[in-house]
């Protein structure tokens, strides 16, 4: 399906290089208010306006009027990106069986570190419900956020086909190959 607009949060290309610790920091403080230092400026990395202070996303600086703008509808504040989105669809798109979080999480098409933090702060705002199985439901507030999100992507509400279902891609291992051992002399004797 075409994509109408690009103009929401995403996450950066190579959040995979950051160690789990430095994910979960800059992952709690988005959205934060930073100051600049005395004597310096931010730039919002959108309208590059020159800030005292701007909203704080993974490196990437905001204008308050911009992250307003970049905040969907039915998402109550909570800043959403595309895996969000693909988060909250596979769960809205399997009503019938819920599916479980491993599954969810597994094609998020993100990093395992990124897509359980996502996971678990999606229930913690509410959007979806976990069972003590692993299970997970999207509630009417989760449903609410998708629309949005899905109206600003596509411009129109949430269909299946506006997600891909195929599982993060897997990164490859390098065999190792096993030496031989073979009688040979030293030949630094």
């Amino acid at each position: 399906m075409q994509k109408r607009s690009n103009f929401h949060f995403t996450y950066p290309i190579n959040i995979g290089e950051l160690d789990l610790a430095t994910m979960v920091s800059m992952y709690r403080s988005r959205g934060e208010p930073h100051k600049s230092m005395p004597g310096e400026y931010l730039c919002c990395a959108l309208s590059h306006e020159l800030l005292k202070e701007g909203k704080f996303w993974f490196g990437l600086y905001y204008s308050q009027k911009i992250w307003d703008e970049l905040i969907t509808k039915g998402s109550e504040g909570y800043p959403i990106t595309e895996t969000e989105f693909r988060v909250l669809g596979l769960v809205y798109i399997s009503e019938d069986e819920p599916p479980h979080r491993e599954y969810v999480e597994c094609h998020s098409q993100v990093v395992d570190k990124l897509s359980y933090l996502i996971v678990n702060d999606l229930r913690g705002f509410g959007f979806l419900v976990e069972d003590e199985s692993g299970y997970l439901r999207i509630t009417p507030r989760g449903e609410r956020a998708l629309h949005g999100i899905a109206r600003r992507i596509y411009g129109k509400r949430f269909l299946p086909e506006m997600i891909d279902h195929t599982p993060k891609a897997e990164v490859p291992k390098i065999e190792v190959a096993q030496r031989k051992h073979q009688d040979q002399g030293n030949l630094f004797i």
